[in-house]
């Protein structure tokens, strides 16, 4: 549907009115209705005056989009109704335009009026209506949803938007030690930051394995910068696809669009999950828009932005120009203090609930995966305790937690760490080793740096040669398997790769 607004009562600018809805039909005939809707719907023509067409539309966005694909479509359409025309300007309108829309149906643009034939390519017939000053627009910039409401009423409605918040999130029972301290420091920062004050940490990008606080954080950070009273949303990165694709469904992408670009912190969670070539694309245009715009990102993922191998190059690259935090794993100091406080939050329901210190520590030392193995711990006691009504011993809470006792999770080593280590220990440089060239003294060093990285990650052949220049995975195969021949027969070539895992290890 296209809204025409116009307070022109004149032949001659009626005239131009319809001139312009037969550009709008020309515009959506040649690039498609998708396209049309997606980034012409919500542009205005504001004047025409000196050979000059201007129009204006409601985001840097959106006039940057077209001015890079559609400049030359745009002034194709607007010369064959007013041929005096030879250039355009496009600006960013203010939000705050008080403008009343005569809607007019999309029947009305493409039924009666596309049936007149040959009018619809008819130039204006006069000089004066050619050199007339128009003022019409297409389709009146939507109000936000949020406007004429308090701006605490706003985060609420955006962040009811976006993935729903635990209220148990929060920083002030976010248990902080050495291994959180300054992701906790950042957080608190963002949210607490004000509008006009310098963003230092744009995006901030927050990795750890699981169970170890990222969500936590972020949604302490959404519930702390949606009290201040700022927009807000929060989103986990399948509701972000889903909601990008359900608005592609809906003819709705530009609001989609519209509707993070107009907000203050944008926050993310388990952005390796992003999928999706179009997907990425968006998301890396609303990483633009938003960090071009002075608005804060927060950012949390399972590894850094450098592993995210499934991400495209671009976003990886804007991920990681902000400030990039590693939440390490709990001490056990850490993990007493995490347990403590789950144990207080517990008896505020269950007041008989008593946990020794003796217990604590045991849990704490057996315990040394994540958080939420720590919780799990803990529903285990108070299940024990209110069931059976004896106190809590070592005993009982063995018992009760041996499930969730695991070995010590191996080092998760990464491919540039090996690809280092074996250039050190051959003597040749990294970029000797992802370059093409074959020379004995490197091929079997990038050959073991293959192997190697295939024993101790869990890359897939295409991801692995990928980090290795760009190769094959065939190549990638062949290495593996030449040296899983040669170290069979060769006992020394054996140790050196044994020795390399070790120091790989550790």
């Amino acid at each position: 549907m296209l809204n025409l607004r116009t307070q022109m009562n004149k032949p001659q600018e009626r005239g131009d009115l319809e001139a312009w809805m037969r550009i709008c039909r020309r515009l959506r005939a040649d690039v498609g209705d998708d396209v049309f809707s997606s980034w012409f719907g919500r542009l205005e023509l504001d004047s025409l005056a000196e050979a000059t067409a201007s129009l204006s539309v409601p985001t840097k966005f959106l006039k940057s989009w077209i001015q890079s694909h559609y400049a030359e479509k745009l002034l194709l359409a607007l010369a064959a109704e007013f041929p005096f025309v030879k250039g355009l300007s496009i600006a960013v309108r203010s939000s705050n335009r008080a403008l009343s829309p005569v809607v007019i149906g999309r029947d009305a643009v493409e039924g009666p009026a596309c049936a007149e034939g040959a009018q619809a390519d008819a130039p204006l017939t006069t000089p004066e209506a050619a050199g007339a000053s128009a003022k019409f627009l297409v389709q009146k910039p939507r109000e936000s949803n949020l406007a004429g409401k308090p701006q605490s009423e706003a985060g609420e409605a955006d962040i009811i938007a976006g993935s729903p918040l635990d209220g148990r999130l929060t920083f002030s029972n976010f248990s902080v030690g050495r291994s959180n301290q300054l992701a906790y420091a950042a957080a608190q920062r963002v949210a607490a930051a004000a509008p006009d004050e310098p963003l230092l940490y744009n995006p901030l990008y927050l990795h750890a394995s699981v169970g170890l606080g990222k969500t936590h954080l972020l949604q302490a950070v959404a519930r702390a910068a949606r009290d201040a009273r700022r927009r807000v949303i929060y989103l986990t990165a399948e509701r972000f696809m889903y909601g990008f694709v359900s608005a592609l469904k809906a003819q709705t992408a530009i609001a989609f669009k519209e509707k993070l670009r107009g907000i203050d912190i944008l926050i993310i969670d388990d952005i390796q999950f992003l999928q999706g070539k179009s997907i990425q694309q968006e998301f890396c245009h609303t990483l633009n828009a938003l960090i071009d715009g002075h608005r804060q990102i927060v950012i949390a993922a399972d590894r850094p932005p450098g592993d995210l191998d499934t991400l495209d190059e671009r976003v990886r690259s804007r991920l990681a120009g902000g400030l990039c935090v590693e939440i390490g794993g709990l001490d056990e100091s850490l993990r007493v203090k995490i347990l403590e406080g789950r144990v207080a939050a517990a008896r505020l329901a269950h007041p008989n609930f008593d946990v020794p210190p003796a217990v604590t520590a045991y849990v704490a030392s057996a315990i040394q995966t994540n958080g939420r193995d720590l919780d799990g711990a803990v529903n285990r006691l108070l299940a024990h305790a209110s069931l059976n009504g004896a106190p809590l011993g070592i005993e009982t809470a063995e018992l009760a937690i041996r499930d969730l006792v695991r070995t010590h999770e191996p080092k998760r080593i990464k491919i540039e760490d090996i690809q280092k280590l074996v250039a050190t220990h051959f003597n040749v440089s990294r970029a000797d080793i992802l370059s093409s060239r074959r020379t004995a003294n490197v091929v079997r060093p990038r050959q073991i740096a293959m192997y190697l990285s295939k024993s101790l990650t869990l890359r897939s052949l295409p991801e692995i040669g990928r980090r290795f220049g760009g190769r094959d995975h065939t190549t990638v195969l062949h290495a593996v398997r030449k040296i899983d021949a040669l170290a069979a027969k060769d006992g020394t070539l054996s140790e050196e790769i044994e020795l390399l895992k070790r120091m790989l290890m550790e």
